[in-house]
């Protein structure tokens, strides 16, 4: 069975959400009785707290850190949350008249305690390894995400005109809402969240959910409340203890892709959103009534300033990147075009690079002013037999630093493969090209100093100078036979194309 079928078929998430549904339904089979309705508010609660809990510490024992601590903090908050409900439904029978669904003082207690938990564990959750300029980022991203939310909740949650305690209510509660919604959008950005997305999703409509429910209530409801206003805020109790569940069920089919980490975007949505919520709000507030002496237009006015602000601050952070990878990607070609055009070994060109120089150079050179040398080292097997092959690198290495010292700047010395190594010659006679091959042969005499014993590399030379109607082939064959020549007639010596 897949993971996502463990899911569907996981008879606790559907004992939940039916939990969930006879639960609602009672809300508005009740409706029009408010203590009824409030009791049934508070009897529901504690068993998905429950769950909350008990999922939340069997994904802890199965986690690695620092995920620990996440679900050890989350699965304390469970718990707290279920005290604090157990104590509320005994208060509920006990004192009625009340039809509200704010707890009383020993489960406001608990419920802020649980909050802050999960709130600090999702602060806490360190973020995946990135340098400075990437956190700043993050940064910025998600600053512009909590100012947006914060417009919203002042124009839409907080009365200005309203000095008593419902305006300190509304302030705390839309500080709860933002602080929670900036938490989740700290660990979606960081893409180090401590949980699968299919755990997340619930939790984070959850927020949502709730963040509607808190400002739901008609600012007439006296003595009762809708059954869909209920109905709202019992809803997030059943998402928050679904991730967990969620998330033990993905981590007992796959643990790896449970608690893997993902690579966090270069780039994120969330900021433009930000600025088309500010913006409807800023249109919403305009035609709403008479705002010119308005404070929710100015707060949404300077808000939307932030934001843009922030955004701005976050392009110019990008088009710093955008040209850092410019430049990397500008070194990245030059290196893949040397690798393409000289020999790693010994940083001489490679046998295409001098195959299309010579080509080149028999179009556009006069004739008889283009030679080519083919060098052969003689011994070479030996060395990398009784030495090794560190040995034999290193001789090579060696050879091509004769080579370069030996010709003339305009000249290319190149290694065409094992230890065959070649020159072409440019505007070169035949006494220029005899003269060079005895500087080459005198080069090797020379010894090159392999792990403290000098070894000499002899070599065998070959010298083909063009004539008209030569192309590459004809030459190239011409300085090969000449090599060979070289080699019959003994060690260290150089010979003349026939």
């Amino acid at each position: 069975m897949t993971g996502n079928g463990q899911i569907r078929q996981d008879p606790v998430l559907a004992v939940a959400a039916a939990w969930t549904v006879l639960g609602v339904a009672l809300f508005f089979m009740l409706d029009g009785s408010p203590d009824t309705q409030v009791n049934v508010y508070w009897v529901f609660q504690p068993p998905l707290d429950a769950l909350l809990a008990y999922s939340a510490w069997r994904v802890w024992r199965v986690a690695a850190r620092p995920l620990r601590r996440f679900w050890l903090l989350l699965s304390i908050a469970g718990g707290v949350l279920t005290v604090g409900d157990v104590i509320q439904v005994v208060v509920s029978f006990w004192q009625p008249g009340e039809w509200t669904t704010a707890g009383g003082p020993v489960q406001s207690i608990c419920f802020a305690i649980g909050l802050g938990l999960i709130i600090v564990g999702m602060l806490l959750h360190p973020h995946a390894g990135r340098s400075r300029r990437d956190r700043l980022a993050f940064w910025i991203d998600s600053g512009t995400v909590l100012v947006g939310g914060a417009v919203v909740a002042w124009c839409f949650a907080i009365d200005p005109d309203d000095k008593g305690g419902n305006l300190v209510a509304a302030l705390a509660g839309a500080a709860v809402v933002l602080t929670s919604a900036f938490a989740a959008v700290k660990m979606i950005l960081s893409g180090n969240a401590p949980m699968h997305r299919g755990a997340a999703v619930p939790m984070i409509a959850s927020a949502a959910v709730n963040a509607v429910g808190l400002f739901a209530a008609p600012p007439d409801a006296n003595g009762s409340l809708p059954a869909f206003v209920y109905a709202i805020r019992f809803v997030p109790s059943m998402l928050i203890a679904m991730g967990p569940r969620i998330q033990e069920l993905i981590a007992r089919f796959d643990e790896q892709a449970a608690f893997g980490t993902r690579r966090r975007k270069p780039y994120s949505l969330l900021p433009y959103g930000s600025i088309v919520v500010v913006f409807s709000t800023l249109v919403v507030v305009l035609t709403d009534h008479e705002v010119k002496d308005d404070i929710r237009l100015w707060g949404t006015v300077c808000g939307l300033g932030v934001i843009v602000a922030l955004v701005v601050a976050r392009q110019l952070l990008a088009f710093h990147d955008n040209k850092r990878l410019i430049a990397e990607l500008q070194e990245h070609e030059v290196r893949l075009r040397h690798q393409a055009m000289f020999d790693d070994l010994t940083g001489l060109a490679n046998r295409s690079h001098f195959r299309e120089e010579v080509m080149d150079a028999l179009l556009t050179a006069a004739p008889g002013t283009v030679s080519v040398l083919l060098i052969d080292l003689d011994g070479f097997k030996a060395v990398n037999d009784t030495l090794g092959h560190a040995a034999g690198d290193t001789l090579l290495a060696g050879v091509a630093d004769k080579l370069r010292t030996s010709v003339r700047s305009g000249d290319l010395p190149a290694r065409l493969g094992g230890d065959e190594f070649a020159v072409l010659l440019r505007d070169c006679d035949a006494g220029d090209a005899e003269r060079t091959a005895q500087r080459i042969l005198h080069a090797m005499t020379v010894p090159i100093p392999i792990d403290g014993e000098p070894i000499r590399a002899n070599a065998s030379i070959g010298v083909a100078c063009s004539q008209p109607g030569d192309d590459i082939r004809t030459l190239l064959h011409a300085a090969d036979t000449a090599m060979y020549s070289a080699k019959n007639d003994g060690k260290g010596t150089w010979a003349w194309a026939a």
